[in-house]
């Protein structure tokens, strides 16, 4: 994507999809069947916007494309696997005869290297490996972690909704890393103090590495 105002299908959902994050999507409303259709015909990504609890549809979103189709119901539902891609801002909603759409401004990743706070990136990483420690008995990768930025780590972890979105607005790679090393030792926090939340994690393969 590239430019200003360009036009987009839009998905609202109560999750958040990050740039290199897979997210499974079922797929059973009318006009997000045709959406989902139209974009495996044109090969086109839609974009995903967040929409909380009370109601509300965030203007930040992230481009999703399909990465997998995973079955396909006789009814015409899909179970598909999609990728994010990248951060717009919405414009204007507005909608087609066929399905929800929206203009959008690409906004980017704002990616300044992660050496502008090399303590910011090392805490987050550090963080990320005690959290991967204490659910699986393992250390991560250390190539694949000193590769990965803040959006490639915060997709390994089941993190809230608001604290995605909230990585998702922010421009500034050091300040997505900061927010990250935050809410990675709050899970290591809740790790340690509760059993239950232990056993789930190690349960979920998203908590321990995508």
């Amino acid at each position: 994507m590239a430019g200003e105002g360009l036009e987009l299908p839009i998905f609202e959902l109560p999750v958040v999809i990050l740039p290199g994050e897979l997210l499974p999507l079922h797929i059973f409303e009318e006009r997000y069947k045709r959406m989902v259709g139209h974009c495996l015909e044109t090969a086109e990504p839609f974009g995903i916007v967040f929409r909380d609890d009370d109601g509300n549809a965030h203007r930040i979103g992230c481009t999703a494309r399909i990465t997998e189709v995973l079955e396909r119901f006789d009814d015409g539902r899909l179970n598909i696997v999609v990728a994010g891609e990248e951060p717009f801002k919405v414009l204007e909603r507005f909608e087609r005869m066929e399905f929800p759409a929206g203009e959008v401004q690409p906004i980017g990743s704002g990616d300044e290297p992660s050496d502008d706070d090399p303590e910011a990136a090392t805490d987050t990483r550090q963080a990320f490996a005690e959290l991967v420690e204490r659910v699986s008995g393992e250390e991560p990768d250390v190539g694949e972690l000193e590769a990965a930025n803040s959006y490639g780590i915060a997709a390994r972890v089941e993190l809230p909704a608001e604290t995605k979105q909230a990585l998702l607005e922010l421009r500034s790679e050091p300040e997505r890393l900061r927010m990250l090393g935050n809410a990675l030792r709050a899970l290591i926090a809740a790790v340690a103090g509760s059993r239950e939340i232990a056993e789930r994690a190690k349960l979920n393969g998203k908590v321990i590495v995508g």
